[in-house]
């Protein structure tokens, strides 16, 4: 059984002991809310109350929204995963792309996270054209790394190729007003009044893991070139930005509640069916559970495991970051947000704040709410 006081208790603690500003934490049971808890301020100079309605970003999970509409694209259209991305856009498959999967793609595995012509993040049709041109950086399939801000760009592409429409139209139409989700990728200027301000991590202990953060710094390294391009956009205080808050960047432009999050991850969890609708087939579910690929990331020098478009625990790493399930998938974003959903136990889980801390996966603000609903 879990325990919402533990909950409770340990959510009020990062506040009075871990330095979170504003958050909120949602969690969602067998297809229903279980427990709600937001707490803090929207600014640092705390003036405003981050209240129920609260929107804040949450950076790279925006990620699992977005291969959640690929995935329903495929299924709609009978798209397995193993088809070849050049199949659907013809432009793709250049410099050794051909044979490139989109299983390989969803799973951080087609070599593509970085560029060599590099474009500015805020130039869709730029960044195309350089991933178009783009060799891979290890043979496809080969091994994997996460994408950092390609991702969004290449899985928005092909979601294109097969719709007609972009992720951010595809995720309003089918997902988010079906369900009523207050998430956005592209936020209207009239919710900005709305949203947390974000800010960039406080300088303090050494960031983790060492490795990585050193070649991230470094000049050329593919952990430097996978995090400066497509350029742009790379200070934090520029997401607070209205005009820079409405585009519709799939990697890392997502704005919403941990009330939207949960929920949709509680659809996922819940088989796929939410509210009385279906919304994925089994087949398409085991796909998202089904880890492609796990070991070494070559970007983030650790143990990192995907499925098709999600995060896994990996069997390498003794710190789980979404449960105990074998099952969960989820995707957590810069700084400290986090969404997840475990079918196995029909858990969804969301965490979101505005102050970052300098670490590559969820911390301890969000981990040890997670341990609490296991333990």
């Amino acid at each position: 059984m879990i325990s919402r006081e533990k909950i409770e208790l340990l959510f009020r603690e990062n506040f009075a002991e871990r330095g979170e500003l504003g958050a909120a934490v949602s969690i969602w049971k067998n297809g229903e809310p279980f427990l709600g808890l937001h707490g803090g301020f929207r600014d640092a100079h705390r003036q405003q109350p981050w209240t129920d309605d609260t929107i804040v970003l949450v950076w790279s999970a925006t990620k699992g929204i977005g291969s959640a509409c690929l995935l329903h694209a495929m299924q709609e259209n009978k798209i397995a995963p193993a088809r070849r991305v050049a199949e659907f856009w013809p432009e793709f498959g250049q410099n050794g792309k051909r044979e490139i999967t989109i299983a390989q793609l969803l799973s951080h595995s087609a070599g593509l996270c970085a560029l060599d012509h590099n474009a500015d993040v805020v130039d869709y049709a730029a960044v195309i054209a350089s991933l178009q041109e783009q060799a891979p950086f290890w043979p496809p399939g080969t091994a994997h790394g996460y994408h950092a801000r390609t991702f969004g760009f290449l899985i928005d592409e092909l979601t294109r190729r097969i719709t007609s429409a972009s992720i951010s139209a595809y995720w309003r139409s089918v997902f988010a007003e079906p369900l009523r989700l207050d998430f956005w990728i592209g936020l209207p200027r009239e919710l900005n009044e709305r949203c947390a301000t974000i800010y960039a991590a406080k300088a303090g202990r050494a960031p983790e893991p060492a490795q990585f953060y050193r070649d991230l710094a470094t000049r050329g390294t593919l952990q430097h070139k996978t995090f400066t391009s497509p350029r742009g956009l790379h200070a934090v205080s520029a997401m607070n930005k209205p005009e820079n808050r409405a585009l519709d960047i799939v990697s890392f432009g997502g704005i919403g509640s941990a009330h939207a999050l949960a929920k949709f991850y509680a659809m996922l969890a819940n088989g796929g069916e939410l509210d009385g609708r279906r919304f994925f087939t089994p087949p398409t579910i085991a796909l998202i559970t089904s880890t492609i690929t796990d070991g070494i990331d070559r970007v983030f020098e650790i143990a990192t495991a995907f499925s098709a478009g999600f995060m896994k625990n990996s069997a390498y790493s003794q710190r789980h970051i979404f449960g105990d399930s074998p099952a969960a998938f989820g995707q957590p974003g810069a700084g400290g947000s986090t969404a997840f959903a475990d079918p196995e136990n029909n858990i969804a889980f969301a965490y979101v704040m505005n102050q970052m801390e300098q670490t590559l996966l969820p911390n301890e603000k969000s981990l040890r709410l997670v341990d609490a609903v296991y333990r």
